[in-house]
Parts: C-alpha cells; sequence; structure tokens
C-alpha cells in the first residue's frame, strides 16, 4: 500500500481535499503515503499526520502543482484511498462561480444540495458483481457541514452563506451565458467543477462529507467574462481564511463520533454479503469492510 509507515494507522481521521490554490495544510505534522488502490492512482501522494489532537489526511485534489483538470481527476481512487487511511469525514475545498448577487467574491458558501451536470466521469465503487444504491437526497453531511458554518462566522471579516445549491459542471471550460442563466433558474447558488462525483463516491464509501466553497466570481450571467487568473487571484487572497475555518472545523470535530453517514450501505447494498465473491470483496475491501464483518 504504502513506501512510508502510516502515521496513527488504524486511527479515525479527518480527511481535506485542496482544490484549487489550495496545495498543502500549513500547521499539520504530516508524514508522506502513497497508496495504490484498485481504481488507479490518487491525484497526487497523500499526507497522513496531526493538526492538533486530530489525525488528518490531506489530498490536493489537482495534483500539488495543479496538473489534473476536472475530468482528470481520479475521484474514485481519492475516495478509495481516504477511506483506507481511516478517514471518517472529508471536508473538500472548492473554489467556485457565484450564481448569485447576494454571494459576493470572497465569500464562504456552505451547499447542501448538489446539481451533478458532468458527463462520464466513473462515479460508483460498485458494479462487476456487486449492486449498491445509496440515497442522496441530503448528499452532504449536516454535522461537517454545521461545523464549517460555525468555524466560518467565527473567523474576522468572513461573510458565510450557510447553505446553497451547488451545481458540479464538466469543464474545463467555463460556462455560457445561456449556461449561467439555466442554472440560476433550476436555483443554483454557484458553480463548480470538482463536487460530483466525491460526493457520491463518499456516501458509498460511507464518510461524511461537505464542501468549504470559496467564491472567487459573479459566473458569466454578472460579468460577462471569467478568467482563471482572476479566479486563482482570489483564492489566494482567501487562502488564509480558509486555513483558520478548517483548523477550527478540525478541532471542533471529533472523528471517532458515530453518524447516519456511516452506515449509509446498510439501507443500499442489494447483493447479499454471501453472494459476494473474492474479487470483489478484495476490490472493495475497505469500503464493504463493516457490512461484511456484519456489523
Amino acid at each position: 500500500m504504502s513506501e512510508h509507515a502510516v502515521p496513527g494507522a488504524g486511527t479515525a481521521a479527518i480527511a481535506v481535499i485542496g482544490g484549487s490554490g489550495f496545495y498543502d495544510l500549513p500547521g499539520a505534522v504530516l508524514a508522506p503515503v502513497v497508496v495504490d488502490t484498485p481504481f488507479g492512482a490518487p491525484s497526487d501522494v497523500l499526507a497522513v499526520g496531526t493538526v492538533g489532537a486530530r489525525r488528518v489526511i490531506f489530498l490536493p485534489r489537482h495534483g500539488r502543482d495543479h496538473r489534473l483538470l476536472p475530468s482528470e481527476v481520479n475521484a474514485r481512487a481519492n475516495v478509495y484511498a481516504l477511506k483506507l487511511l481511516g478517514a471518517t469525514h472529508v471536508i473538500a475545498i472548492s473554489a467556485v462561480g457565484s450564481l448569485r448577487e447576494a454571494i459576493a467574491p470572497g465569500d464562504v458558501v456552505v451547499p447542501r444540495q448538489l446539481i451533478d451536470r458532468t458527463v462520464g466521469r466513473p462515479s460508483t465503487f460498485f458494479g462487476a458483481g456487486v449492486v449498491a444504491h445509496v440515497s442522496l437526497a441530503d448528499p452532504t453531511c449536516a454535522r461537517v457541514g454545521d461545523a464549517l458554518v460555525v468555524a466560518a462566522r467565527g473567523v474576522p471579516g468572513t461573510r458565510v452563506h450557510e447553505r446553497g445549491t451547488s451545481v458540479c459542471i464538466e469543464g474545463p471550460q467555463f460556462g455560457t451565458r445561456a449556461e449561467s442563466e439555466l442554472m440560476r433558474s433550476w436555483g443554483g447558488d454557484i458553480v463548480g467543477m470538482t463536487a460530483m462525483p466525491e460526493a457520491r463516491l463518499a456516501r458509498e464509501a460511507e464518510l461524511c462529507y461537505a464542501t468549504l466553497a470559496m467564491a472567487t466570481d459573479y459566473d458569466c450571467w454578472h460579468t460577462g467574462s471569467v478568467t482563471m487568473t482572476e479566479v486563482l487571484a482570489v483564492m489566494r487572497a482567501n487562502t488564509e481564511r480558509a486555513r483558520a475555518i478548517l483548523a477550527a472545523t478540525i478541532a471542533a470535530l471529533d472523528p471517532a463520533t458515530p453518524c447516519e453517514c456511516h452506515t449509509s450501505l446498510d439501507a443500499a447494498l442489494a447483493t447479499p454479503p454471501g453472494a459476494i465473491d473474492a474479487a470483489a470483496r478484495t476490490r472493495l475491501g475497505p469500503i464493504l469492510a463493516r457490512r461484511l464483518a456484519g456489523t
């Protein structure tokens, strides 16, 4: 699995997936861990260690050199690796565009609903002899989302929107004006390129998942155009704010606390455990370990 010893292996952990402009986790005592998965390689070497009293895992979604398009991010490998290393909670950092006048660049949004407009991205761990249908009625973890809101409100100068609907598009191009207006008509509040299939896979892996979305721009419905240069400039300005929110959230969450997210397969697994063959048990080991153990 790894070229290095895994610090605190077996201990519950809070994972952080860093988005655009967020490629490390300052203040953490971390060691690199190389993980191989049945679904390929994660986006980069993972970093495992501690922040205060909490065990944490950090993974830059696009790689530390930002070399992966949103469509190239291997979300299955990323989520699998986090689960394998003991993650129970996942905080995803994302740069997003605003679809609402009230959400200004620099604001923080904690979306509770998602609209998936991606195409062609592998979006499930299951298949090949194992069937499961998890519920995504509420696709993010309320407990983690609430903790992010409380933490954000404690950071001076931060405007936080405690809920909203995030639209995930395929990219890598930013959308047209017509698409931007269409997403607004659907009730979308922000738009990004990475929340899906991360949220789907986190639910299948029985992980608590929520997004800290950093608004970097008004989408083209408002400004007429969006450039990556502008997005990264605002994201860099927001980095210290995001780090402060993360630190407070990590301190507030106990990764060992049970949540209904951790039993999402109880009502989802259609294939009886006794009918799951050895190959699938190996492939889906960390995902199905609790169910196969009969707990």
